[in-house]
């Protein structure tokens, strides 16, 4: 292979972590060694609050130098390329908002030429077409603060793809959304990623929906599993069972293991659960296809997190205190440049 077809596209990572530390002003270590790498599709970020994905992102957005380790974008460094990272990086941060006295289509308009869209023609016509994409054409005279959740953040996405990004960063994108919302949000990524890298954030396991063709779990700063779904979905193999029983004998059970559903009827207790080894209750019956987010939490009840992965859309933010440390001057909303 020649040196000429070692730099093509290509054969670039969109996104490389090598070695990456980041430690905070007050000592606290938020990354310990990662390291990760993305291509094409979309790659889901998974791991419990605090686990530093709020900071990995903003890193590979370029909002934090890191304190040690190589992240490159598109084959950019993040820390001595900032700019050329920032023409390839569409971000939708997890506190999107802002614009609500403008018109839908004025937000767009308005983050376009900040990302350097000047020629006013060309523009509006990329406007009008990402408005389409994200399903907001019919909205696009309406001001922001007459939005729904779910349309502030699909919103979100047509501010970051407006440039044409290569690749797309989402941090816990579905905090706060209803069911339906939550859908159509899967459905626009799956639609997205077909021809970008998507990096998404998110301690929501069914965000991440059929379409993800790589799962990274960042745990306590590193990562340990990265893989396709399948890899998951195998190391659950014997640990999600059920079992019916009196409602004594289920709260024991309930204090062993993790619970992913709870049910009455006839005076019995039915549960389903996640063990932290393969030993099960006499018994219990296997589950025998465990659902994506049944084998996330085996794994992290694995690691002794055995609460890791309920998912409580009222605790959706990361490490808060430490992101809260950015430099008030780095770009915040909208895009990352």
């Amino acid at each position: 292979m020649t040196s000429t077809q070692l730099n093509t596209p290509t054969s670039v990572p969109a996104i490389e972590v090598k070695g990456l530390r980041h430690t905070y002003d007050n000592g606290h270590t938020a990354l310990d060694g990662v390291n990760l790498t993305c291509g094409v599709g979309l790659f889901g970020l998974l791991g419990p609050n605090g686990a530093g994905k709020s900071t990995l992102m903003r890193i590979i957005c370029t909002l934090i130098e890191p304190s040690e380790g190589l992240v490159r974008v598109g084959g950019y460094d993040v820390t001595r390329e900032r700019h050329r990272v920032r023409e390839m990086l569409g971000y939708l941060p997890q506190d999107f908002g802002g614009w609500r006295l403008h018109r839908v289509e004025e937000v767009l308009d308005t983050l376009a030429q900040l990302s350097g869209m000047l020629d006013k023609k060309k523009r509006r016509a990329r406007v009008a077409e990402v408005l389409h994409q994200v399903g907001l054409n019919d909205v696009a005279h309406r001001k922001v603060k007459k939005l729904s959740g779910g349309m502030v953040r699909r919103l979100g996405v047509a501010q970051a793809l407006v440039h044409e990004p290569k690749v797309l960063v989402v941090d816990e994108p579905t905090v706060g959304l209803d069911p339906e919302e939550r859908i159509r949000f899967r459905k626009l990524m799956a639609d997205i990623g077909r021809e970008r890298t998507i990096l998404l954030s998110t301690h929501i396991v069914a965000d991440l929906g059929a379409a993800c063709r790589e799962i990274a779990l960042l745990d306590d700063g590193q990562i340990v599993f990265q893989g396709p779904p399948p890899e998951l979905l195998a190391l659950a193999e014997g640990r999600v069972f059920e079992i019916t029983t009196s409602s004594t004998e289920a709260e024991a059970l309930e204090r062993r293991y993790e619970v992913v559903s709870r049910s009455i009827a006839n005076g019995r207790v039915t549960l389903r659960c996640v063990s932290q080894d393969r030993e099960l209750p006499p018994s219990a019956t296997v589950v025998a296809e465990p659902t994506l987010e049944e084998s996330y939490m085996a794994f992290m009840a694995g690691r002794g997190r055995t609460t890791a992965a309920r998912q409580d859309d009222e605790h959706g933010l990361d490490e808060v205190a430490n992101v809260d440390k950015v430099d008030a001057a780095t770009p915040g909303k909208g895009q990352a440049g």
